[in-house]
């Protein structure tokens, strides 16, 4: 996979180098802040360096931290957008109104491990995932592993569970998808951007855990599927609905996307009900999320803007939406489907500065 990884890597390059779609004009230097979810950090650094050829003037600094500090600090209106996997709560949209859901890029939420011996082909299944997380199954030669794994000689070891610790969108669709699959987790725990874990050790962000699962033998964690390629780290097959079997890709990502609803809700309506999880179809992997651009519909509410600001975060945002789609497979990212990004443009044609539309390109 590190091979995959320094590909795409590769492939991002050679596609900055060969960006000619847009025309820089001379402009004064627009500073951009964001903040919030780790998920697609790989995605957006990608896209922010490409736009900075294609837009020197434009400064963009994405601030990662967590879903939860995106909200919050969009809420408290101290970033010009954020970033979250799990989409607004109603009580957050009546603390923080007016805020739009731009689905950026859509991603798959690992199960990755560190068995010294075992650097591929553990299987594992949701209700064994739950169970593990629980803290109920307590060795990697337990049973219940053991069966579905024949060819496989697990150790008799402890598990060591990690987890993260800030308030995480991606720890939201995990749990959503263990409330799926486990009864007990889903009455016991739920599902949130934080919940009260049984076991396990806490860390922030994506990298954060991919790092501790790397450095911890015989570890499990979550982590979305980039920084598996970045950190060269093993993960698991996951039975999906159909008793297969499947590893994170960008294929299994993509087909598992196709089973987005239409017509998808619109920018200014609720997320919340939206899930990819354990959909249909005999490849599709089952942890799958679209992850989220929040900012607010009329721009005017954010100390400092201007129109020449808010019209520079909005073509970067159709940008990241429409020609930055291309830079996400190189990460394992898949690209929006055609009725997301419609529904995307005419959010981002809804938004103002104090009342004034602002110019989409």
């Amino acid at each position: 996979m590190k091979a995959t990884y320094m590909i795409g890597i590769a492939v991002i390059v050679i596609i900055i180098g060969s960006v000619a779609a847009y025309t820089y004009l001379s402009a004064p230097t627009i500073s951009i802040k964001a903040s919030g979810a780790t998920f697609p950090q790989p995605f957006l650094t990608a896209t922010i360096i490409e736009y900075d050829l294609i837009k020197p003037n434009v400064q963009i600094n994405y601030q990662g931290g967590g879903s939860g500090r995106g909200v919050s600090d969009l809420t408290k209106k101290i970033v010009d957008f954020a970033c979250s996997d799990a989409p607004l709560t109603s009580a957050q949209r009546t603390t923080a109104p007016d805020i739009l859901h731009i689905p950026e890029t859509i991603g798959a939420i690992t199960v990755a491990y560190n068995i010294p011996g075992i650097d591929s082909g553990l299987k594992l299944t949701g209700p064994i995932i739950a169970d593990i997380f629980l803290g109920t199954i307590k060795t990697w030669d337990d049973p219940t592993i053991t069966a579905i794994n024949p060819d496989l000689t697990l150790p008799h070891h402890d598990i060591v569970v990690v987890h993260r610790a800030d308030g995480s969108g991606t720890t939201n669709w995990f749990t959503k998808y263990l409330s799926l699959v486990s009864d007990t987790w889903k009455t016991q725990i739920g599902a949130n951007t934080n919940v009260e874990w049984p076991v396990g050790i806490g860390q922030s962000g994506n990298s954060g855990v991919a790092a501790t699962i790397t450095t911890t033998n015989y570890a499990i964690g979550y982590i979305e599927l980039s920084y598996v390629l970045e950190n060269n780290v093993p993960v698991a097959a996951i039975k999906n609905p159909a008793g297969n079997f499947i590893q994170p890709t960008l294929e299994a990502t993509t087909t598992a996307a196709q089973a987005l609803p239409s017509p998808l809700p619109l920018g200014s309506d609720s997320w919340e009900d939206l899930a990819i999880l354990n959909t249909n179809g005999d490849q599709a992997y089952p942890i799958v999320t679209p992850t989220y651009i929040l900012i607010y519909k009329d721009l005017g509410v954010i100390n400092g803007m201007t129109m020449e600001k808010a019209t520079a975060i909005v073509q970067y945002i159709w940008y990241v939406v429409h020609d930055g789609q291309q830079l996400g497979s190189a990460l394992q990212y898949a690209p929006l489907p055609a009725n997301m990004v419609q529904t995307n443009e005419k959010t981002l044609n809804s938004i103002t500065f104090n009342g004034e539309a602002v110019p989409t390109h």
